[in-house]
């Protein structure tokens, strides 16, 4: 059996290097990336909003929070650092600077909240809230600032910060 598990973990670690060394190989844009990571929050969003109600304790969702404003942490910070600090002027000329800001602020403070509440109600209505918000915010990214990326910068630029983004993470993982 042992021997078994340590054939499947080298198999798994030489498909894992592999698909890194695929994806090195097969630059992308930053946009494509973040539209990637959107995906993924979808899913996991999609999951709350179905599991919200069967949750039994203020701990539940308290976890639930949690693990969504670290993910969302994360991705925010490389969006504001490699997408929206570059298109910052540009965002403020359109009147959606602050409102981005504002937004980012909305989730999180609801997302803190959740984490605070003392009531599995209030809780609960604060994750989802903060899911709404997100999906919202989201939503304006896809449709204002990615095709405002595209046509701003430069296609070659555009790749050059999904290389940044991609050393990034593989810093944080390890």
């Amino acid at each position: 059996m042992t021997g078994n598990r340590s054939m499947a973990r080298s198999l798994l670690l030489k498909d894992s290097r592999a698909e890194t060394s695929y994806l090195t190989r097969l630059p992308m844009k930053i946009t494509e990336a973040l539209l990637a990571e959107h995906v993924v929050f979808h899913n996991l969003f999609d999951h709350v909003e179905r599991t919200a109600s069967k949750l039994k304790s203020v701990a539940e969702v308290k976890s639930l929070a949690n693990l969504i404003e670290s993910l969302l942490k994360a991705h925010s910070e490389v969006e504001e650092e490699l997408l929206v600090e570059p298109l910052d002027h540009c965002l403020e000329q359109i009147g959606h600077r602050e409102t981005f800001h504002q937004e980012h602020q909305e989730i999180d403070d609801n997302l803190e909240r959740a984490q605070t509440a003392r009531s599995l109600k209030q809780a609960r209505a604060c994750l989802l809230t903060a899911v709404v918000s997100s999906r919202k915010h989201f939503d304006k990214e896809e449709r204002i600032v990615f095709p405002l990326a595209e046509k701003v910068l430069k296609s070659r630029t555009l790749t050059d910060l999904w290389n940044a983004w991609t050393e990034q993470r593989n810093r944080t993982i390890g």
